[in-house]
């Protein structure tokens, strides 16, 4: 039966640490298991986890980077262009909404807001409701003679 008192860990799964400078005696011998001279092999001998032995370090290696970001705190949309709603436009739709562009796989995260941008001339009479549009692309709406609503 299994208790708490029974409870033993794998064969293997605790492994003793090796070892180091215990003389001969114990089946390292001369060098005890530390390699031959240098700073480690001596007592009271150390070196920082990020020293990489003479390979030029991480730090140097990376780019300097320049400035700040703010990107915790950026907010991401669900990009569609002017392109997508003359396709929609050709389906017969005459109001797109963000239920409307799911179902036609023009976006797919559901959770973000929806960000019209302008990528082409739109040629139907649209009502577009969505959460964002550039200038360019209210513009263009407007001069399709459609009606842009910002929710």
């Amino acid at each position: 039966m299994l208790s708490l008192n029974t409870l033993k860990a794998d064969a293997g799964a605790r492994k003793s640490s090796k070892r180091l400078g215990r003389g001969n005696g114990s089946g390292k011998w001369t060098f005890s298991g530390k390699g031959c001279k240098w700073q480690n092999a001596r007592s009271g001998g150390w070196m920082p986890a990020w020293f990489e032995w003479g390979q030029t370090p991480l730090f140097r290696r990376m780019p300097k980077l320049k400035g700040f970001s703010n990107a915790t705190f950026k907010k991401e949309y669900n990009l569609v262009n002017l392109q997508d709603l003359e396709v929609l436009a050709s389906k017969w739709v005459t109001e797109v909404n963000k239920e409307v562009l799911l179902e036609n796989g023009l976006i797919r995260k559901k959770d973000l807001d929806v960000k019209l941008l302008w990528r082409w001339e739109l040629k139907a009479k649209l009502t577009v409701v969505v959460n964002k549009a550039s200038a360019w692309a209210k513009a263009a709406v407007e001069k399709a003679w459609g009606k842009l609503d910002l929710v």
